[in-house]
C-alpha cells in the first residue's frame, strides 16, 4: 500500500489539510488538550491505584496475622501482644488515612481542570479518569469499614484475654496466700494451760484473723470481678467460674475454721475460769482454817463463831467449786487432753481435800460449842501441815509440789504444746529435662540479684566517699562542719573506702565472670575469702562511727550533702550498707546453693557460705571482745576467740570459810564468758547509757582461767542447762547455767575441742620425752608401764568418757561395773598398770601419768605404795548401778581391792555393805595429823601428797612425786 507523502513548509499549510479542531493550540488549533498535563493526569492516577492496591494487600496481611495470633499465658505477655498490635493498626489506620488524602487531592485537580476548561461541554478523557478515581475512594472506604469492623472484634478478644490473664494471676496469689493461711490456721491446736494463755491465744487469733482479713477481702473482691467478666460475656467463661467457686470456698473454709477454734478457745476459757475460781476459793478456805485463832476456838463463844465463818464459806461452794468430775470431763470433751484432764483431776483432789478439812473442824467446833467443859486446846491446822494431804500444797503448780509460804493461789506451770508437723504435698513432676532447665532459671535470676545488689551497693558507697567523705576535705564546706568532725574523718567511714575498692576494682568484675555460669559462683567467693576480713576491721569501728553520728547528726554540713545528693535517707543508713551487705551474702549463697544441689559447684557453694557464717560470726564475736575493759594482758596471746555468751555462775571453792562457800553457792553472778583458745575470760556485762536512742554495752573483766589447767563436767545433777568448769583438779569450781541446753551443748563441744587438742599436744609431747630418755638412758621396764601405750588408752577412755566426775553414770553407761571381788581374797590390786586412773567423768587437759618413766627415775612411788585402810569420802556418790555403792562426803569407808576404770573396792564399816566407788571420791587417811591424799587433784595443799596419776600440762612438764611430798 502506498501512502502519499506531503510535505509541509508551515502550519497554514496543515490547515488546508487538517480542520483547525482536530489541532491543538500548539499548531494552530482548538483542541484543548496540552499532552503533559494528559501524563501528569495518568500518573497521579496510575499512583494512586497502586497506593489503593499496595493498603489493601497491608490490610490483609494484617489481618491474617492478627487472626494467627495465639493468645498469650501470662499479663506481661498478652499486654505486649495487645500493644503491639495496637501500634499495627494505627500505623495502618495512617496509610489508609495517606491514601484517602491522596485519592482526594488526585480527584480534586481533575475537577479543576475540569472547570478550567475553555469550551464548553465535558471531555471523555476527564469523565474517566474521575469515575477512576471516584472508584479507587470506594474501595479505599470499603476496605476501611471491613478493617474497623475486624479489628473491634480483635481488640475485644484481646482485651478480655487480658483480663482474663490479671484474673488468673490474681487468683493464684491468693489462693496461695489462703492456702497458707488456712495451713497456719491447722496448726492452732494448743487450747492453752492457763488462763492468761487462752486469752493469749485468743489475741493472738485475733490478730491474726484482722491480718488475713486483707487475703480474704481480695479473694472475695476478686471473686467478684470474675463474676462481673462472666456476665459480660466473657469468652472464658469455663474457665472464670469454677476459680470463683474455689475462691468461695476457701473464704467460707477459712471463716468457718476461724469461728470453729475461737469457740474452741471460749470454751478453754470458761473452763479455766471455772478452776481458777475453784482454786481462788480453796485458797480462801485454806487461809480461814489457818487464820482461826486456837485461843478463841476453847470457849463456846469462840467455836461458834468459827463455826459460823465455815459454815458462810460452805455456802458459797456452790457457785465456787467444780461439782462433778464427770460432768465438766464430758461438758468440755471438745478441748479436754491429758495435760488438761490431769488439771483438772488435780484441783477437784484439793478441793476435796479441803471440803474434808472443813467437814472435820466443822465436827471438832460443833462438839466444842455443844458442851461446857473444860477447854482443850486444839491444833489448828498449818499450812505446812496442809502440805502433806492428798492435795500437795496451796500453792501446787501442775507436776510439782512445791508449796507456797503464803498459801498462794494455784499457779501450773505451762503445758507442753504439742507441736504438728505438716506434711506438704507437691503435685506432679516434670521431667529431668524441664526441672533442670527451671534450676537454670532460678540460678540465673539469683545471679542477677547478686549482680545488680552488687553494683548498686559499689555505686551507694562511691556516693557516700564522694557525697560525704571527699566534701569533708571540701574548703568551701568547711565552714558547715562542727569542731567534733574536725580530723574525725575515719572515725565517721572507717575503711568504707578499703572496702569501695576492693569491691569496684575486684570483686565486682570477677562476679561477671560468672554470669553465665552461676553455679560456679562459689569459688569466687572462696578465692576473696581472705579479702572479706575488712568488715572485721569496718565493723569494729562501727560503734565508734554511731556515737560520732549521735553527736553531730544535727550538723548543717550532713543536711547540705544530703541536699546536694537528693537522698531520702540520711547519711547513717548509708553507713549501715557494709553490715547489711556482708549479711546479704549468705541469703543469696544459701538461695544458689538450693538451686544448685547436683551441679558441679555445688561444694564451693557449700564451703563458700560455710566461711561467710564463719566470717559473720567473727565480726559478731570481735564486737564483743573490742569491748572488754580492765584485762591488763593482750587478748590477741590467748588465742582465737571461740565462743561468748552470757551465763549465770556460781562459785565454789575448797579454800575459805563453810558460809561463805554456802552463800556463794546460792547467788548466781552474772557472767559474760569469753571463750579462747588459751584461755576463759570471766567478765561483767555493763549496760551504759549512750547519748543516743542507744545502749553501748561493756565488759569488766574480772577473771581468767588458763584452759591447760581447766577440766568441764558436762552434767550437773538437776539441770540440763548447767555444766562445771573446775580449775586445778577442782579446786575453784565454776557452776555455769547456760540460757537453752542447746547453748550448753555448743560450748561443752567446744571446751572439749580445746582440751581433747591440748591432752594429745600433752601426750605427744610426753611421748617425745620417753623416746629420748628411753634412746639416752635405757632402763629395762615391764610391757605394762609403756607410757605410750598408757597414754594412747587414757586418751581413748577420756574421749569416751563424758560424765559428772564424782559419780558412777559414766563407768556404767561406758561399761558394765566389775563384778564384786571373792570375800577370801581381800584387798589386792586387779591391775599393776601403771596408766593414769580416770580421776574424774569430766574432761581436762591436765591429766598425764606422773608414775611413768620420769617418775621412776626420780624415786617416785605410783599407786604401788597404796595400802589398804581407812578412806574419807570427799564428794557425794550418789547410786550408778547395781555394783555401786551410795555414799555421802565425810563418810568412812575401807579398801578392799583396786579396780580398773579409776574404780575401787570398798566397804561401809558401819553398815556392813560393799561397793564400786570412784577412787577420785577418797582421801587416805594418813595418821595422827590428820592430813590426807587426794586421788584427784594436780595440786595440794601444803602438807599432803599428791597421790594421783593426773598432773598439769604446764611448761615446766611433770614434777616429779618425790618433788611434790612434805
Amino acid at each position: 500500500m502506498k501512502v502519499p507523502v506531503i510535505m509541509l513548509s508551515s502550519v497554514p499549510d496543515l490547515h488546508s489539510y487538517i480542520d483547525k479542531s482536530q489541532l491543538t493550540e500548539d499548531l494552530g488549533g482548538t483542541l484543548d488538550y496540552c499532552h503533559s498535563r494528559w501524563l501528569c493526569q495518568r500518573m497521579a492516577i496510575e499512583s494512586f491505584a497502586l497506593m489503593v492496591k499496595q493498603t489493601a494487600q497491608m490490610l490483609q496481611s494484617f489481618g491474617t496475622e492478627l487472626a494467627e495470633t495465639e493468645l498469650p499465658n501470662d499479663v506481661q505477655s498478652t499486654s505486649s501482644v495487645l500493644c503491639a498490635h495496637t501500634e499495627k493498626k494505627d500505623k495502618a489506620k495512617e496509610d489508609l488515612r495517606l491514601a484517602l488524602k491522596e485519592g482526594h487531592s488526585v480527584l480534586e485537580s481533575l475537577g479543576e481542570l475540569q472547570a478550567e476548561g475553555s469550551e464548553p461541554g465535558v471531555n471523555q478523557d476527564q469523565l474517566d479518569n474521575q469515575a477512576t478515581v471516584q472508584r479507587l475512594l470506594a474501595q479505599l472506604n470499603e476496605t476501611e469499614a471491613a478493617f474497623d469492623e475486624f479489628w473491634a472484634k480483635h481488640q475485644q478478644k484481646l482485651e478480655q484475654c487480658l483480663q482474663l490473664r490479671h484474673f488468673e494471676q490474681g487468683f493464684r496469689e491468693v489462693k496461695a496466700i489462703l492456702d497458707a493461711v488456712c495451713q497456719k490456721v491447722a496448726t492452732f491446736t494448743d487450747i492453752g494451760n492457763s488462763l492468761a494463755h487462752v486469752e493469749h491465744l485468743l489475741r493472738d487469733l485475733a490478730s491474726f484473723e484482722e491480718k488475713s482479713g486483707v487475703a480474704v477481702e481480695r479473694a472475695r473482691a476478686l471473686s467478684l470481678d470474675g463474676e462481673q467478666l462472666i456476665e459480660n460475656k466473657h469468652y472464658a467463661v469455663d474457665s472464670i467460674r469454677p476459680k470463683c467457686q474455689e475462691l468461695r470456698h476457701l473464704c467460707d473454709q477459712f471463716s468457718a475454721e476461724i469461728v470453729r477454734r475461737r469457740g474452741l478457745l471460749s470454751k478453754s476459757l470458761e473452763l479455766h475460769r471455772r478452776l481458777e475460781t475453784s482454786l481462788k476459793w480453796c485458797d480462801e478456805g485454806i487461809y480461814l482454817l489457818a487464820s482461826q485463832p486456837v485461843d478463841k476456838c476453847q470457849s463456846q463463844d469462840g467455836a461458834e463463831a468459827a463455826l459460823q465463818e465455815i459454815e458462810k464459806f460452805l455456802e458459797t461452794s456452790a457457785e465456787n467449786k467444780i461439782q462433778e468430775l464427770n460432768t465438766i470431763y464430758k461438758e468440755y470433751e471438745s478441748i479436754l487432753n491429758q495435760d488438761l484432764m490431769e488439771h483438772v483431776r488435780k484441783v477437784f483432789q484439793k478441793q476435796a481435800s479441803m471440803e474434808e478439812v472443813f467437814h472435820r473442824r466443822q465436827a471438832s467446833l460443833k462438839k466444842l460449842a455443844a458442851r461446857q467443859t473444860r477447854p482443850v486446846q486444839p491444833v489448828a491446822p498449818r499450812p505446812e501441815a496442809l502440805a502433806k494431804s492428798p492435795c500437795p500444797s496451796p500453792g501446787i503448780r501442775r507436776g510439782s509440789e512445791n508449796s507456797s509460804s503464803e498459801g498462794g493461789a494455784l499457779r501450773r506451770g505451762p503445758y507442753r504444746r504439742a507441736k504438728s508437723e505438716m506434711s506438704e504435698s507437691r503435685q506432679g513432676r516434670s521431667s529431668a529435662g524441664e526441672e533442670e532447665e527451671s534450676l537454670a532459671i532460678l540460678r540465673r535470676h539469683v545471679m542477677s540479684e547478686l549482680l545488680d545488689t552488687e553494683r548498686a551497693y559499689v555505686e551507694e558507697l562511691l556516693c557516700v566517699l564522694e557525697g560525704y567523705a571527699a566534701e569533708m576535705d571540701n574548703p568551701l564546706m568547711a565552714h558547715l562542719l562542727s569542731t567534733g568532725l574536725h580530723h574525725k574523718k575515719d572515725v565517721l567511714f572507717g575503711n568504707m573506702e578499703e572496702i569501695y575498692h576492693f569491691h569496684n576494682r575486684i570483686f565486682l568484675r570477677e562476679l561477671e565472670n560468672y554470669t553465665d555460669c552461676p553455679e560456679l559462683v562459689g569459688r569466687c567467693f572462696l578465692e576473696r575469702m581472705e579479702d572479706f576480713q575488712i568488715y572485721e576491721k569496718y565493723c569494729q569501728n562501727k560503734p565508734r562511727s554511731e556515737s560520732l553520728w549521735r553527736q553531730c547528726s544535727d550538723c548543717p554540713f550532713f543536711q547540705e550533702c544530703q541536699r546536694k545528693l537528693d537522698h531520702k535517707l540520711s547519711l547513717d543508713s548509708y553507713l549501715l550498707k557494709p553490715v547489711q551487705r556482708i549479711t546479704k551474702y549468705q541469703l543469696l549463697l544459701k538461695e544458689m546453693l538450693k538451686y544448685s544441689k547436683n551441679c558441679e559447684g555445688a561444694e564451693d557453694l557449700q564451703e563458700a557460705l560455710s566461711s561467710i557464717l564463719g566470717i559473720l560470726k567473727a565480726v559478731n564475736d570481735s564486737m564483743h571482745l573490742i569491748a572488754i575493759t580492765g584485762y591488763d594482758g593482750n587478748l590477741s596471746d590467748l588465742g582465737k576467740l571461740l565462743m561468748q555468751g552470757s551465763f549465770s555462775v556460781w562459785t565454789d571453792h575448797k579454800r575459805g570459810h563453810t558460809k561463805v562457800k554456802e552463800l556463794a553457792r546460792f547467788k548466781p553472778m552474772q557472767r559474760h564468758l569469753f571463750l579462747h583458745e588459751k584461755a576463759v575470760l570471766f567478765c561483767k556485762k555493763r549496760e551504759e547509757n549512750g547519748e543516743g536512742y542507744e545502749k553501748a554495752p561493756s565488759y569488766s573483766y574480772k577473771q581468767s582461767l588458763n584452759m591447760a589447767a581447766v577440766g568441764i563436767t558436762e552434767n550437773v545433777k538437776g539441770d540440763a542447762k548447767k555444766f562445771e568448769i573446775w580449775y586445778n583438779a577442782r579446786e575453784e569450781v565454776y557452776i555455769v547455767q547456760a540460757p537453752t541446753p542447746e547453748i550448753k551443748a555448743a560450748w561443752v563441744n567446744e571446751i572439749r575441742k580445746v582440751l581433747t587438742s591440748q591432752l594429745q599436744a600433752c601426750r605427744e609431747a610426753s611421748q617425745h620425752r620417753t623416746l629420748e630418755q628411753s634412746q639416752s638412758l635405757p632402763l629395762p621396764a615391764p610391757t605394762s608401764t609403756s607410757p605410750s601405750r598408757g597414754n594412747s588408752r587414757n586418751l581413748k577412755k577420756l574421749e569416751e568418757r563424758k560424765t559428772d566426775p564424782l559419780s558412777l553414770e559414766g563407768y556404767v553407761s561406758s561399761a558394765p561395773l566389775p563384778k564384786p571381788p571373792e570375800k577370801s581374797k581381800g584387798w589386792s590390786k586387779t591391775s599393776h598398770s601403771l596408766e593414769a586412773p580416770e580421776d574424774d567423768g569430766g574432761w581436762s587437759s591436765a591429766e598425764e601419768q606422773i608414775n611413768s618413766s620420769d617418775a621412776e627415775e626420780d624415786g617416785g612411788l605410783g599407786l604401788k605404795k597404796l595400802v589398804p585402810g581407812k578412806y574419807t569420802v570427799v564428794a557425794d556418790q550418789e547410786k550408778g548401778g547395781p555394783d555401786a555403792l551410795v555414799v555421802r562426803s565425810g563418810d568412812v569407808v575401807e579398801l578392799v581391792q583396786q579396780g580398773d576404770e579409776g574404780l575401787w573396792y570398798v566397804r561401809d564399816p558401819t553398815t556392813g555393805k560393799e561397793g564400786w566407788v570412784p577412787a577420785s571420791s577418797l582421801s587416805v587417811q594418813l595418821g595422827p595429823s590428820g592430813s590426807a591424799q587426794c586421788l584427784s587433784s594436780s595440786e595440794s595443799s601444803p602438807g599432803s601428797a599428791v597421790l594421783s596419776n593426773s598432773s598439769s600440762c604446764s611448761e615446766g612438764g611433770q614434777a616429779p612425786f618425790s618433788d611434790l611430798q612434805g
